[in-house]
């Protein structure tokens, strides 16, 4: 294609912090370019947010319904060609399904909604509408995972036996519930989980990218360790997989002294990986019968979908926004062979989270809640 995807923006406007991150992400690659905005739900915070991301005062609306109703109406060469939306979780499903009605393709941040029936619904209506849905699970970005993806798939370990994935944070470890972004720990904005649906749905959706494998099976304990917090804080599940193999996902922003703690251990038959997300760029490998392996980002130690999704040579590193960035990379590959009209069904370049993902998160994330509910019963995932 000859020209750069235009992007509308909803929600992301001053004091946000996924929003910058968003248009940081989508700008890295110069395919896509920041056109229009509905940057906030009070009009004039939206107007300016606008005008500081230096776009026309013509483009900024002060709400998505109206930015929808006035791009659709613009001439093609004009219009958006696709949305991105990062507003609290609970605005989610609306934004999306109007979006999708309006005949535009759609970019959220995750959870794709609040609850699996919205979940399936948007599914149906990306199926309905025939436009693309990327889902911003940003740590399937990583270099590395790509790389831990590439060894399980191809046989590399063997029969996986055993996952262990961790994410601790401590930035909840106290009572904040009066700063703008503790929004997550109220049940009427951020749905039925705080703690398991902002960075538990991460674990799950890692573990099933890299490994393949489904959750079919799980026991969990969520807790609310700060006093007179609505939603869970804290969160261990026992997990079993479709092949047999074992998990264990711990998840808690009460972990003092954890920033952005995820990491991931697979164990199979032949030898075992472990990625940390605070050193990214290294991939640790243990074998059964010969030694350690640390692969590293751009080396050329590493396999196809690993070394094309970095941008540097080895040795230089590339972290959080470079990932995010490879998300937004993958979703532009396939959007704009589709305005071209080329065939794009089954390109390894289109790796980037989608609609199904979001549909199993949230049914993953209703068994959590379910299971804890029920004295931690062991609750199956259809």
């Amino acid at each position: 294609m000859e020209r750069k995807l235009r992007m509308g923006m909803v929600g992301g406007g001053i004091g946000s912090f996924i929003g910058p991150v968003h248009r940081i992400a989508a700008s890295i690659d110069n395919k896509i370019e920041l056109v229009s905005g509905a940057f906030s739900s009070t009009k004039d915070k939206s107007l300016l947010s606008g005008k500081n991301l230096f776009l026309d005062q013509d483009r900024i609306y002060g709400n998505f319904q109206e930015m929808f109703q006035k791009e659709k109406a613009l001439s093609s060469d004009t219009r958006i060609d696709f949305v991105s939306i990062v507003t609290p979780n609970n605005s989610h499903y609306e934004i999306i399904m109007e979006a999708l009605d309006s005949g535009f393709h759609v970019v959220c941040d995750k959870p794709i909604t609040i609850n699996s029936q919205q979940s399936i619904e948007v599914e149906k209506k990306v199926l309905e509408t025939k436009k693309l849905f990327c889902l911003t699970h940003n740590y399937t970005g990583y270099p590395m995972v790509k790389e831990a993806k590439d060894m399980i798939y191809d046989n590399h370990l063997g029969n996986i036996r055993k996952i262990v994935v961790e994410y601790p944070q401590g930035w909840l470890a106290t009572r904040i519930e009066g700063d703008t972004l503790v929004w997550r720990t109220n049940p009427q904005i951020a749905g039925i989980s705080s703690c398991m649906g902002d960075i538990g749905t991460h674990c799950e959706n890692l573990v099933q990218y890299i490994t393949g494998l489904e959750i079919v099976e799980l026991c969990s304990d969520l807790s609310s360790f700060v006093e007179n917090r609505e939603l869970d804080d804290d969160a261990s599940v026992l997990i079993r997989f479709n092949n047999g193999a074992k998990g264990i996902l711990w998840a808690s922003q009460i972990a003092v002294g954890q920033e952005n703690g995820l990491n991931i251990r697979i164990f199979g038959e032949k030898g075992s990986i472990a990625w940390r997300q605070e050193n990214p760029n290294v991939l640790q490998v243990d074998w059964l019968e010969k030694p350690r392996e640390i692969r590293t980002t751009a080396s050329s130690f590493v396999g196809e979908s690993s070394l094309a999704n970095t941008r540097i040579p080895a040795g230089h590193p590339e972290g959080f926004l470079e990932a995010f960035a490879n998300i937004y990379n993958n979703f532009a590959n396939e959007l704009s062979d589709l305005i071209s009209g080329k065939e794009v069904i089954g390109h390894k370049e289109y790796d980037y989270p989608k609609v199904q993902d979001g549909v199993r998160g949230m049914k993953f994330l209703e068994a959590v809640v379910k299971s804890s509910e029920n004295r931690n019963q062991w609750v199956k995932i259809s």
